[in-house]
C-alpha cells in the first residue's frame, strides 16, 4: 500500500514522477489526507490527470461530490488558467494573484481555520512546451504566495522534462523545501539546503 505524504504546515513540496497512475496515487493520498481532517483542497491538472486523481479520491471513500458542491475541492483545469496566465512567454504577476491567489484566498475565506492543500502542475505543462524558465518564474510566484498563506502546496514534474539538464533539476530542488518519493516518503530539502550553504 502506498503510503501517504504527511506534510501538515504551510509548505512546498515537489514531485518528481516518471509514470502518471503513481503520480495520481501520491497526489490523491496528500489530498485525501485533508480532506478526511476537514482540509479543503485545490487541484490544478491537466483534464486527464485531473480526472484521475478524482477517481483514485473517490477509491479512498472520499465524497468528490459533495466536497465540490461544499467548496473543500476546487478543481482548475491547466489550459484554462494558462490562457490567461501568460503574457509572452511569462506568467504574469497580477494575473497570476488574480487567478491563483484569488482562488486560494476565496477557499481559505470559506475555511478560515483550515490549512489548503493543493497540487499544480502548471509548471510541469510550462516545461514540457521547453518553457523552463517560464516555470522558474511561477516558482517563485508561488512561494510568495505560500509565505503569507496558510497553504501546503504540492507540484508535479515528469522526470523526462530534465534529461541531462542537471543544474536545471537542482534549480527546482532549492525553489522547494519538500520532496515526495515514488513511495510517499518525505525528504525536507530545506535540511540540504542548510547543509549546502554551511558548506
Amino acid at each position: 500500500m502506498t503510503s501517504k505524504p504527511a506534510l501538515p504546515s504551510a509548505h512546498h513540496a515537489v514531485q518528481f514522477y516518471g509514470d502518471d497512475e503513481a503520480l495520481c496515487k501520491i497526489v490523491a493520498g496528500f489530498l485525501s489526507e485533508g480532506l478526511v481532517a476537514g482540509q479543503p483542497a485545490i487541484i490544478i491538472a491537466t483534464a486527464t490527470h485531473a480526472g484521475a486523481i478524482i477517481g483514485q479520491l473517490s477509491a479512498r471513500l472520499v465524497n468528490v461530490e459533495k466536497a465540490g458542491s461544499s467548496g473543500h475541492l476546487v478543481v482548475l483545469d491547466v489550459a484554462d488558467v494558462l490562457k490567461d496566465l501568460m503574457v509572452g512567454d511569462l506568467p504574469d504577476q497580477g494575473a497570476f494573484d488574480e487567478i491563483v491567489g484569488g482562488t486560494v484566498d476565496e477557499v481559505l475565506e470559506r475555511h478560515p481555520s483550515s490549512m489548503l492543500r493543493a497540487y499544480g502542475e502548471i509548471v510541469d505543462v510550462l516545461w514540457k512546451r521547453g518553457q523552463p524558465d517560464a516555470a522558474i518564474r511561477l516558482e517563485l510566484m508561488w512561494n510568495q504566495l505560500i509565505a503569507t498563506r496558510r497553504l501546503a502546496l504540492l507540484c508535479g514534474y515528469a522526470m523526462d522534462n530534465f534529461g541531462k539538464q542537471g543544474k536545471r533539476f537542482d534549480e527546482i530542488c532549492r525553489l522547494h523545501t519538500r520532496a515526495v518519493g515514488a513511495q510517499g516518503n518525505v525528504v525536507r530539502l530545506e535540511d540540504r539546503h542548510a547543509a549546502a550553504a554551511g558548506g
